[in-house]
C-alpha cells in the first residue's frame, strides 16, 4: 500500500524521558526527580531520569537521527523547571532558553516541523511544594508559563500543545499516587487536578488567542488520553452501561467540557454525586464549574488530539462496600482479552483505534465549533511496541489499521485521509522498560541510541477526519 502524497513522519519525546541534565546549567527539580530520588521500587528498577538517554548534551545525535530516519515533525515537550526554576518568571534561566531556541532552529533548518508540549507531567517541585495542582493558584501560575512559552517560541513553533494526557495525570498522580508527586488522594485528590487541570488549558488557549494569535497564527490544543473500552458480554445490558460510563468518566470528563459545553457529562456528575451521598458527604466530590467557567472552558482548542495505545473489556461492579475512589465511582472491572497478543500493560488491539474515531465522530466532539481553525481537524495517536517474539505483532499495528475492510478504497472512512504518523521515544514508568529512543543503523535496523537494542516504535496517526 502507498502512502499519499504529503504524508507525514514523525517522533515524539518528553522533556524528563529523554533530557537528562536533571540539575545541569540552572534547571530546577521536577516532581519526577524527586518522586525517583525517594526509591522503594516507585518506578521500574529505581531508575531517574537524572541521565535518561541524554538529548541536553547529545541533541546533536538526536538530531542526526531525525535526519536519517526522514523524519518531517518532531514532537517534544519543554521542561518547565528548565525554563523557570521555580516555576514562576520571577527567575528564568537564559540556558534553558538557548536549550529549546537551539532545537526549534535546527528542526526548521532541516525542514522539520516542531510539535511542543508546555507541560509532560513534570511539574516544578517547588510549584509541587505550594499543593501543585490540587491547588486553585497554579491555574493562574499556568497561564503566566505558558504566556512565557508562546512568548519567547511562538514565533516559530506554529502547533501548540498546552497540556498532555491531563486525565492520566489527575488519576495516577492525584488520586493513586503512583506518578509523581506520589501521593494519593482517594476519590477526591483526582477529580481536584481535573478540576483545575481543565481551566488551566482554558485560560491558557485565551492568553493566546487575546495577546499571540493575530501575529503568531498558531495552532493550540491539549492532548486526551484513551483506552478504547468495549463491553465484556455485548449482550449484558449492565456491562454495556458500565462501558458508556467508563468512557465518560476516562475520556468525555475532559473533552466535553473543552469541546462541547464547558461541563463534566451528566453521567459523570450524577454517579459522583450518588456514590458521594452513600458515602456520608453533603455534597459531591466532584467540584462544579461557575456558569463564568463553562462559557471560559467551551470551544478552547484548535484541533483535537487525542492518544491510543490499547484497548480493554469492561464489566459492571457494584460498589457495595462504597470506597472511596476514582475507579470505585466508576463501578467498573476492565481487563484484556486472554487472547489479544501483548508488551506488558500493551495489548495488540487494531479495530479500537478505528472504534475510537467513529466515536469521536458520533459524539458529536468533531462537530462542536472550533473557534480559529478548519472544522474537523484531528491527530490521532496509538502504539507499537519492543522487537521481542511477544511482541513483534505490534509492529503490523499501523498496517492493519489503515487498510481496513471498507470498499472501495480498502481503508476506513474514518481513516481515509490520514496524513502522517509519528514514533514515541523514551522509557517511561514502571513496566514499561521497553519503551526506548529508536533511530536506524548501518543495516537498516532500528535501535535505541543509548544501549543498541533493537526496537520497534510507537506510532501516531495524524488525522483529518473530515470525510
Amino acid at each position: 500500500m502507498a502512502f499519499p502524497v504529503g504524508f507525514g513522519w514523525g517522533a515524539a519525546t518528553a522533556a524528563y524521558q529523554v533530557e537528562g541534565g536533571w540539575d545541569a546549567d540552572g534547571r530546577g527539580p521536577c516532581v519526577w526527580d524527586t518522586f525517583t530520588h525517594q526509591g522503594g521500587e516507585r518506578v521500574f528498577e529505581n531508575q531517574t531520569g537524572d541521565v535518561a538517554c541524554g538529548s541536553y548534551t547529545l541533541w546533536e545525535e538526536d538530531l542526526k537521527c531525525i535526519k536519517q530516519l526522514g523524519l518531517t515533525h518532531y514532537r517534544f515537550s519543554l521542561s518547565w523547571s528548565r525554563l523557570l526554576p521555580d516555576g514562576t518568571t520571577g527567575f528564568v534561566n537564559q540556558k534553558g532558553i538557548d536549550y529549546y531556541n537551539k532545537i526549534i532552529d535546527d528542526l526548521l533548518g532541516n525542514g522539520v516541523t516542531p510539535i511542543v508540549a508546555i507541560y509532560h507531567f513534570d511539574l516544578p517541585q517547588a510549584l509541587e511544594d505550594l499543593g501543585g495542582w490540587l491547588s486553585e493558584a497554579i491555574v493562574e501560575t499556568f497561564d503566566k508559563y505558558a504566556q512565557f512559552c508562546f512568548r519567547t517560541f511562538g514565533d516559530r513553533v506554529k502547533r501548540w500543545l498546552t497540556i498532555n494526557e491531563p486525565n492520566i495525570l489527575a488519576l495516577l498522580a492525584y488520586d493513586m499516587g503512583i506518578f509523581a508527586p506520589g501521593m494519593p488522594h482517594f476519590g477526591v485528590g483526582g477529580y481536584q487536578a481535573a478540576h483545575n487541570l481543565i481551566k488551566a488549558h482554558a485560560r491558557s488557549w485565551h492568553s493566546y488567542d487575546s495577546l499571540f494569535r493575530k501575529e503568531q497564527k498558531c495552532l493550540v490544543s491539549l492532548s486526551l488520553f484513551c483506552c478504547w473500552l468495549e463491553p465484556a458480554d455485548p449482550n449484558s445490558e449492565l456491562d454495556q452501561e458500565a462501558t458508556k460510563r467508563a468512557i465518560n468518566f476516562q475520556f468525555d470528563f475532559f473533552a466535553k467540557p473543552i469541546f462541547i459545553d464547558g461541563d463534566y457529562p451528566e453521567v459523570v456528575k450524577s454517579q459522583v454525586a450518588s456514590m458521594s451521598k452513600k458515602q456520608g458527604y453533603s455534597s459531591s466530590r466532584l467540584p462544579e464549574f461557575t456558569e463564568e467557567e463553562k462559557k471560559m472552558i467551551k470551544g478552547t482548542a484548535d484541533f483535537f488530539a487525542v492518544q491510543y495505545y490499547t484497548t480493554r473489556l469492561v464489566r459492571h461492579q457494584e460498589n457495595k462496600k462504597r470506597e472511596l475512589s476514582f475507579l470505585q465511582d466508576v463501578e467498573i472491572e476492565f481487563f484484556p482479552n486472554p487472547s489479544w497478543k501483548n508488551v506488558g500493560w500493551i495489548y495488540v488491539v487494531p479495530w479500537g483505534i478505528r472504534k475510537l474515531l467513529t466515536y469521536i465522530k458520533l459524539s458529536t466532539l468533531m462537530k462542536s465549533t472550533f473557534r480559529c481553525t478548519v472544522h474537523g481537524h484531528c491527530w490521532i495517536t496509538l502504539s507499537g511496541t519492543t522487537a521481542t517474539a511477544e511482541g513483534s505483532a505490534s509492529s503490523t499495528l499501523i498496517l492493519k489499521i489503515l487498510p481496513g475492510p471498507e470498499p472501495p478504497t480498502g481503508q476506513p472512512r474514518n481513516m481515509l485521509r490520514s496524513s502522517g504518523t509519528m514514533a514515541w521515544k523514551a522509557p517511561w514508568r514502571e513496566g514499561d522498560p521497553e519503551m526506548s529512543p529508536l533511530c536506524w543503523n548501518g543495516d537498516g535496523e532500528l535501535f535505541d541510541r543509548v544501549s543498541d537494542n533493537l526496537k520497534l516504535p510507537l506510532l501516531s496517526v495524524i488525522c483529518d477526519n473530515k470525510s
